[in-house]
């Protein structure tokens, strides 16, 4: 079983986080992709979060129907900051290692994995499919991270990637890039504007009739 993770703090979740996460299933064949909102992002502490439980619906109308993914509200059940290496973790102990594990993150949020906690063995422990833009120039590890640890990995020209000492590789995939931002669809909302096809019909009726983003 190949299953893909998704994490994010998907406030709201919307069309490009959808869209990204349907194409990385169909590139890697992926059985499933497991949606994941942070409860306590340790990298927005100080910004203003809508509550877990609206993320949760929001994110369980937005991909209800889809038999491919599912939700998870395990970041939810631990106290403390959500870090992603305890998710990880958490899935590979669960179900005893008998799942192969893609991480699914930004191009943006993989420049930045060194603030992550224990970054280096979270990069061992499972596959990283990285998306990139159109127009992005592959340009490997270096530059991203320190040479010393980007030397343990080795390009497999048959799968495209980067293969870790653990096995694990590293990707690096472009998908159709939707210019679409949970701020922006904030942002209309509190200015009375449309949001109308940034995030499916179902999510935007929740948001209306709960009164969310109402104020900042």
């Amino acid at each position: 079983m190949k299953w893909g993770l998704l994490g994010g703090t998907f406030d709201p979740i919307h069309l490009g986080h959808l869209r990204c996460a349907e194409e990385i299933r169909e590139i890697f064949d992926l059985n499933r992709i497991i949606f994941i909102p942070a409860s306590r992002p340790p990298h927005k502490l100080d910004a203003q979060i809508t509550s877990f439980h609206h993320r949760e619906q929001m994110v369980r109308l937005a991909i209800e129907g889809n038999p491919s993914f599912s939700f998870s509200d395990i970041e939810n059940q631990r106290a403390g900051k959500s870090y992603s290496i305890e998710t990880v973790e958490y899935f590979l102990n669960e179900y005893l290692k008998t799942i192969e594990i893609y991480f699914i993150l930004g191009q943006d949020a993989f420049h930045a994995i060194q603030t992550w906690k224990d970054w280096q063995k979270l990069l061992l422990l499972c596959n990283f499919a990285v998306l990139t833009r159109p127009g992005y120039e592959n340009m490997g590890l270096s530059g991203i991270l320190p040479e010393d640890f980007v030397s343990q990995f080795k390009y497999d020209e048959n799968d495209d990637g980067y293969r870790g000492p653990s096995g694990h590789m590293i990707y690096f995939r472009q998908v159709t890039f939707l210019d679409i931002s949970s701020s922006d669809i904030r942002s209309r909302v509190r200015r009375e504007k449309t949001i109308t096809y940034l995030t499916p019909e179902p999510v935007r009726h929740y948001i209306k009739k709960n009164n969310l983003y109402q104020s900042l």
